[in-house]
């Protein structure tokens, strides 16, 4: 019995071994997004790396390390002031302040080989001190003057070939070494502005010299231009009105054929203008006198059938009375009738006595007297 519980509690003990060592290492390890992690067997010695997502890691039997592979910034704070605590030193072995930024990043490629020995804290164990090492020795190579104004591109440019071979030997590499505001002493600041400013009179009297030579060059320049562009405009002038009168003298060789040509045929179209003026009078002459002698005879001829008409219609008229006469002879009563028929168009029967021997109709009526 006595063993019993001691083996129980011997399991118990165990169980809680492990329950203590999985709380205190979880074997669920994640990666976010920018991070890599490394996972080495204690065994193989073989070395697993992950990007997102989980991973099991077995405690006693592997080891884990996760890396950020993103950006990041180190910023040497303490020399960033002449005044502080480690001011750097330029060649003259004035203090200075340099806000420097050196951006860097874990190289994916070398990480691996590089894990075994990086430290658990880089930017402190790595970064930092290659930094200050590499930062203390460039700047010291140059003068204030070079570091405040000169210079400054090209320590910008030396720190990073220096700092990116320097940090490359532990995986690292370097985005970008960024040298912002430079702090100086404040009596060697006073000093230093005063001779900017004289240098900065001075050149701007340089340059305002140079203008005003150069503009006298200018001046002197296009009074040369304007001389050679009137010299130029004379010549080509002359030029133009000598061409003009040889094109001239050509041209008369040409134009005075041409006029006598036009003159000999003006004279030939008058001439021809004349000629057919003549024969249009004759033609219209002649025209009047064949009108004149065609209305005679048109004339003459009207005349004759006017003649032949008018004796054509008295002979009929006179034929006409003559049958008239006769017939009214045969028969009396026809003129009573035509007189009936013109008193009136109403009137249809008239009742008159009949004439005395063969007197006329109406004049009963008309109240005449036998």
């Amino acid at each position: 019995m006595k063993k019993q519980l001691l083996q129980a509690g011997l399991a118990a003990a165990a169980l809680g071994t492990v329950a203590l060592v999985l709380y205190s290492n979880p074997p669920l390890q994640s990666v976010g997004r920018g991070e890599l992690g490394l996972r080495t067997s204690r065994f193989g010695g073989e070395v697993t790396e992950w990007r997102d997502g989980g991973v099991l890691v077995i405690p006693g039997v592997h080891d884990w390390r996760l890396y950020v592979l993103r950006d990041q910034v180190y910023r040497p704070v303490e020399s960033a002031s002449a005044d502080g605590p480690a001011p750097l030193q330029s060649l003259e072995g004035l203090s200075i302040g340099v806000d420097l930024q050196v951006r860097y990043a874990l190289d994916p490629a070398k990480l691996r080989a590089a894990a075994a020995r990086l430290p658990e804290d880089i930017a402190g164990a790595v970064v930092q001190p290659a930094v200050n090492g590499t930062m203390y020795k460039v700047f010291a190579r140059y003068t204030v003057r070079e570091i405040f104004s000169t210079k400054r591109a090209e320590i910008q440019q030396v720190m990073e070939a220096e700092l990116s071979e320097r940090l490359a030997q532990d995986g690292i590499a370097l985005r970008g070494v960024l040298i912002g505001k430079v702090d100086l002493p404040a009596d060697y600041r006073r000093g230093m502005e005063g001779l900017l400013a004289e240098e900065l009179a001075a050149a701007k009297m340089r340059y305002t010299l140079d203008l005003k030579e150069k503009r006298v060059k200018e001046v002197a320049l296009e009074g040369d231009a304007e001389k050679v562009r009137r010299e130029k405009a004379a010549e080509a002038m002359g030029q133009a009105q000598v061409i003009a009168a040889r094109s001239q003298e050509e041209a008369m060789k040409h134009v005075l054929p041409l006029k006598a040509r036009q003159i000999e045929q003006r004279k030939l179209e008058a001439d021809a203008d004349k000629e057919a003026r003549v024969r249009q009078a004759e033609a219209a002459a002649q025209a009047r006198r064949i009108e004149a002698t065609g209305e005679a005879d048109a004339r003459r001829r009207l005349a004759e059938a006017e003649a032949y008409r008018l004796d054509k219609v008295g002979r009929t008229s006179a034929e006409q009375l003559a049958r008239e006469g006769e017939v009214l002879s045969r028969h009396p009563l026809l003129i009573q009738k035509a007189f009936a028929e013109k008193l009136s168009e109403k009137l249809q029967v008239i009742i008159a006595p009949p004439p005395a021997e063969g007197g006329f109709i109406g004049s009963a009526l008309l109240g005449q007297k036998k």
